[in-house]
């Protein structure tokens, strides 16, 4: 019993899924307070927000909370998971090597945590917890029949 403990040989076991879960919801709804507030304050950020990619900065506030809430949703219930963190390892990849480059790192410290938990998570995966294992699960199944 503690050698299973100690050594899982499967990665892919019920805790190790739960495990993901949890960091899904946790890390998901973190974001998502982010870009709630930037939905809530659309009209003032929208003057002023930082416009690293030249679209505009209505444009780029829009797409950070696109990625923020948007796929943190999709984040959370593993819905096109991996398709989903492109905009949000995006986001904070340009939160931390641009618009608060040139700052303390006390100021981009949180964005690196995003960026560093959102690639390790892509690595992983979803986990069994997820729509896309579902929907993974039944595409196998109908091919086979």
């Amino acid at each position: 019993m503690i050698y299973k403990f100690l050594f899982p040989l499967k990665p892919d076991t019920n805790g190790a899924s739960a495990f993901l879960l949890a960091l899904r919801i946790f890390f998901g709804l973190l974001l998502m307070s982010h870009g709630i507030q930037k939905w809530a304050h659309f009209q003032e950020l929208s003057i002023s927000f930082p416009d690293p990619l030249g679209v505009g900065s209505t444009l780029s506030l829009a797409l950070a909370i696109f990625a923020e809430l948007g796929c943190s949703m999709a984040f959370i219930i593993g819905f096109l998971y991996r398709l989903a963190m492109i905009p949000m390892i995006f986001t904070m990849s340009i939160a931390f090597f641009v618009v608060h480059a040139n700052d303390p790192f006390s100021t981009k410290e949180l964005a690196l945590i995003y960026l560093v938990v959102f690639i390790l998570m892509y690595i992983s995966g979803p986990g069994k917890f997820s729509v896309d294992y579902w929907l993974g699960k039944q595409l196998r199944r109908n091919k086979t029949r």
